[in-house]
């Protein structure tokens, strides 16, 4: 405290020389405010004054003859809060109540004064400092500066503008809750909290992003959730070391374990109850503001393959379901490259009435079964990045056209062969069914690796090429848990909800894997 003193009074007896000329001060230094309001003002106005939409508002403290100023940035504070109650309640007249108190009234005892009998509003501090205030200012809050202070009274007025709560548009479902997050953090952990009272639920705030800066959160259930797990996660997000952090994207690839592994080790999702289903099973969520996509870690090769709707149906309609999408990622994955082997190296293995149709198709083709699969392969990503980033009322449309007009014309030019066009049109409908976008991106790579094994060894390349892959899944983790658990380690009790999802009643322990505190579900 007396240290601060000195620093105050150097400062003043710096601004009070004839001739002083302040230096510019930078954002993050930490300055200290003085008693005077002519000072601080220009202090705040050398850091952050240079912005238009950041607006000052002179005035007189009631009736006290104090001068008092209100610092804030338009658009991203509420002006209704700031005229009607903070306006009204510091222009009133209080006189009285300042007069009998008056000799007191200096200093920090001025600032209770305003905080305990003036302002009606519920979020205030105190700072002395240009670097906390500039920080509260640029990110919605409004500074008071009162002439004989050298404390700065923070008052919360952030409002951004932000979307309303709507369906999310990368994970649908049939049936569940329409509700997605949105770019507001505070919409975010709010939906969080109104799944019900969870007492137990927890949240930490970081602040990440060097010169942005922007806060995140990390969401688990005390009492469920392993503490190294959350330490781990808690220790990750503080080396993050970046200018700016736009979206959970990138925090996912600053925290991930394996940054060489094209298979994501966080989930992402605009889901609320995707979330809270993972932090029942002792996972840990990670909410970044301004952007709608949670993180979930610990993960698994099986979560990307379900669906929030799997539990909200019967387990046999559920686990048919599921069944179905495990199907659908291994044609996704292995049909272009069989189709090349079985062509080119191992015809003998297609049934004969097969192998005539498949060849009478190809007579005229000109190029090997190699060239052929990757020209249509490659036409129709192209065809689906196009669809993606076309306006919405012509995008599918665009893909559905355009995918029949190439494979018409591309067959009716002796290109590829008819029975191709089938391959490359279940190969595609196969990568849709699969529920996260993040993991279909990473089968469709590995495709395309699978078709050069195959081109060159054949049968034998998938299968090397499968060996290959398999060693990476089982070698790969999140967090520490492996990726392809509960297959690797063997988990017999995790297993109810793999490749099958067993009746509710019959899963009542939670995933080994998380290492949970409470291994036993509730009832």
């Amino acid at each position: 405290m007396r240290v601060r003193k000195l620093k105050i009074r150097k400062i003043e007896k710096l601004a009070g020389k004839k001739g002083f000329q302040q230096e510019s001060v930078p954002q993050d230094s930490n300055h200290l405010f003085t008693i005077k309001l002519s000072f601080n003002l220009d202090l705040v106005k050398q850091t952050i004054g240079q912005n238009w939409d950041v607006h000052y508002r002179e005035f007189n403290l009631g009736r006290t003859g104090i001068r008092a100023c209100l610092v804030f940035v338009d658009g991203i504070c509420d002006k209704d809060l700031i005229n009607q109650p903070i306006m009204t309640s510091l222009m009133a007249d209080f006189s009285e109540e300042y007069k009998q108190d008056r000799p007191s009234l200096m200093g920090s005892n001025l600032n209770e004064f305003i905080k305990d009998q003036v302002l009606p509003i519920s979020e205030i501090e105190e700072v002395g400092s240009i670097k906390e205030v500039s920080a509260k200012v640029l990110t919605g809050s409004t500074a008071l500066f009162l002439d004989g202070s050298s404390q700065v009274l923070i008052l919360g007025t952030t409002k951004l503008k932000t979307r309303t709560i709507e369906e999310p548009v990368s994970e649908p479902l049939v049936r569940g809750p329409r509700a997605g997050f949105t770019e507001s953090l505070r919409d975010n952990t709010s939906l969080l909290r109104g799944n019900g009272e969870i007492k137990d639920l927890t949240f930490l705030n970081f602040q990440v992003g060097e010169r942005a800066k922007k806060d995140l959160v990390v969401a688990y259930i005390e009492g469920i959730a392993d503490p190294e797990l959350v330490q781990e996660v808690q220790n990750r997000i503080k080396k993050i070391d970046l200018d700016n952090i736009p979206e959970s994207g990138y925090v996912e690839q600053l925290i991930e374990d394996n940054y060489r592994s094209p298979f994501p080790q966080a989930q992402n999702t605009e889901r609320p109850d995707r979330v809270m289903a993972g932090l029942m099973e002792g996972r840990v969520a990670i909410l970044l503001d301004g952007t709608p996509f949670a993180l979930i870690v610990p993960v698994t090769f099986s979560m990307m393959l379900q669906s929030p709707e799997d539990y909200y149906e019967r387990w046999i309609p559920g686990t048919f379901i599921r069944l179905l999408r495990y199907l659908a990622a291994t044609l996704s994955l292995f049909t272009p490259a069989l189709y090349i082997a079985f062509i080119s190296f191992h015809p003998g293995m297609i049934p004969t009435k097969l192998a005539i149709s498949i060849i009478g198709s190809r007579a005229g083709v000109p190029f090997p079964a190699l060239i052929e699969v990757l020209f249509m392969e490659i036409a129709i990503e192209i065809l689906r990045e196009a669809g993606l980033r076309l306006p919405k009322p012509i995008g599918p449309a665009m893909g559905i056209v355009g995918g029949l007009i190439i494979g018409e014309a591309a067959v009716q030019a002796g290109i590829v062969s008819p029975f191709l066009v089938i391959i490359v049109s279940l190969t595609a409908i196969s990568s849709f069914a699969i529920p996260q976008y993040s993991a279909g991106i990473s089968l469709r790579i590995l495709r395309f690796i699978a078709m050069f094994f195959s081109a060159v060894l054949g049968l034998y390349g998938v299968i090397v090429f499968f060996l290959f892959l398999t060693a990476h899944l089982v070698k790969l983790k999140s967090f520490g848990v492996p990726y392809v658990s509960p297959a690797a380690p063997y988990r017999l009790s995790d297993w109810k909800d793999f490749m099958v999802r067993m009746p509710v009643l019959m899963m009542k322990q939670r995933p080994k894997m998380n290492q949970p505190k409470a291994k036993i579900r509730k009832g």
